[in-house]
């Protein structure tokens, strides 16, 4: 069914566009799509395995970095899938319920995300900033509520998204020009006024993202105050290097989101390819490289894993 059909559309469906204008080398950018989720799949199950299986992992950092591991396999695993179905077999129908239900996923599980990073966040911040009270503050149980909390959050602020968009009526076009069941671009096709929907979403988002932010960065600049203080320069690089791959992917999975919430609010003279593309790379870059930079970086992980191999090859 093409777009010529639209106006046949079944009202339980909707019609994913992909990415507009570049409908010709879809087949070829699901490749590097492709290759990206299998990275992520193979890179987080590991870190899940890994943790798993060595009782010193069993620590606060790499609890919370269990729970990221987590949300990056539902997150990438929501979309993935679905997308290369439409760029390779050119199935662009979806379901409405399972449209809605992507979305879900994709919102809350975002939110997760930023509050894993704020986790880890405070995590850093108690093991550098005081360290010998680092295994009373967080403890399991804690650590436990903490994680509980987080998904709560998500869970709570975004789980009025659906419902919103289920009360709706849709009389224009079921064309969603994105790879996606992407919130705003669906909320666009209703035929009534959504300023109050919008106005929730972009604020939900807004706050859950700013607060996050403002206090990511306010633990790391207490970070740096304590490493600077340290009185061996040896000293201070080891704490630095401890939060070195925390930066980097929080740096990656902030700067994308910031710009994809600033399209929605201001770009509107933002070409549709470039606005889809950065809206991929929000969903698809933080999975993969989380495992990559802290598999890595990590010492005790990257030495358990090349351990293991050592064993499989002899």
């Amino acid at each position: 069914m093409g777009p010529a059909n639209k106006s046949q559309l079944s009202p339980s469906t909707f019609w994913l566009m992909g990415i507009p204008g570049l409908e010709h080398l879809h087949v070829w950018i699901g490749i590097p799509f492709c290759s990206m989720y299998i990275v992520a799949v193979m890179g987080n199950v590991t870190i899940l395995a890994v943790v798993r299986a060595e009782r010193s992992l069993h620590e606060p950092m790499f609890i919370f970095l269990c729970m990221l591991s987590v949300t990056d396999l539902v997150l990438s695993t929501s979309t993935l899938p679905r997308m290369l179905c439409l760029f390779w077999m050119g199935d662009h129908d979806i379901a409405f319920d399972a449209c809605l239900a992507q979305m879900f996923f994709i919102h809350s599980f975002t939110a997760m995300e930023s509050g894993f990073f704020l986790a880890m966040a405070i995590d850093r911040y108690v093991a550098i900033c005081d360290p010998l009270r680092h295994a009373t503050i967080l403890t399991h149980s804690r650590i436990a509520q903490m994680g509980v909390a987080v998904a709560l959050r998500g869970v709570g602020f975004f789980s009025p998204h659906p419902i919103l968009l289920k009360q709706l009526p849709y009389c224009r076009t079921r064309i969603i020009a994105h790879t996606y069941c992407e919130f705003m671009a669906v909320v666009k096709l209703a035929c009534v006024d959504t300023g109050a929907t919008k106005r929730y979403s972009l604020s939900v988002a807004s706050v859950i993202g700013s607060c996050d932010g403002f206090f990511i960065a306010l633990s790391y600049v207490l970070i740096l105050r304590t490493v600077f203080r340290l009185p061996s320069r040896e000293a201070s690089l080891k704490a630095l290097g401890t939060c070195g791959s925390h930066v980097c992917v929080i740096l990656v999975f902030y700067s994308t989101a910031v710009f994809t919430f600033l399209t929605h609010r201001f770009g509107h003279n933002v070409a549709p390819q470039v606005h889809i593309f950065i809206a991929n790379m929000y969903l698809l870059v933080p999975p993969f490289l989380n495992p990559i930079v802290y598999g890595i970086r990590t010492k005790k992980i990257r030495e358990y894993v090349l351990s293991f191999l050592r064993i499989k090859v002899s």
